[in-house]
């Protein structure tokens, strides 16, 4: 059985910047961060999964997920040891699940679903899709990217939490939305 995640408890406001694939969340994460001053963490699924890429020429497995999330939930505790009031999220264990089930036909482990209800972010910014798609080794859905975004909105509903949608083709201007959401 798996241990529960831990986070840290500091006092710092976790935002979460989520959304399908090549939607920009992590230039806006690291954006924001140089903006307010403070720490990001970084997406632990494209480390991981471009080094497992890079040596086995393999993609995401359900079992690499466990891994996936605990790496995430690590990245966000050491940003957030560092941070200034505000901590900035690059996904969370919230794109793991909408991931997994868009991918593995409904399914996420128990205890992932589990653990996303017992962790706690006091806001979401979830990137819409009206920006091009780019390829790279990671990304695979090209033609899914709405499919991806009400994956993931369904997933910050059914946690009912906070949360608001950037949209624009222009990265200045979906930059300047966020900001503005923050400081409100």
């Amino acid at each position: 059985m798996e241990k529960n995640l831990i986070q840290e408890s500091t006092g710092v406001k976790r935002i979460v910047i989520c959304g399908p694939e090549s939607t920009g969340k992590s230039t806006l994460t690291k954006n924001l961060a140089t903006y307010f001053k403070t720490s990001y963490a970084e997406e632990y699924a494209r480390d991981f999964l471009q080094d497992k890429w890079d040596k086995l020429k393999m993609v995401c497995t359900k079992e690499d997920l466990i891994s996936i999330v605990r790496g995430q939930i690590n990245n966000e505790n050491e940003a957030t040891l560092k941070a200034e009031k505000l901590v900035f999220c690059d996904t969370n264990i919230l794109t793991t699940v909408a991931w997994s089930k868009t991918h593995f036909n409904g399914f996420c482990d128990d205890w992932i679903i589990e653990q996303s209800k017992k962790l706690k972010y006091d806001y979401y910014l979830i990137l819409n899709t009206d920006i091009p798609w780019v390829k790279d080794d990671l990304r695979d859905s090209p033609n899914n990217r709405e499919k991806m975004f009400l994956a993931h909105k369904d997933e910050l509903e059914l946690q009912n939490v906070n949360y608001n949608i950037i949209f624009g083709s222009d990265f200045e201007n979906r930059f300047q939305q966020a900001i503005n959401l923050i400081e409100k």
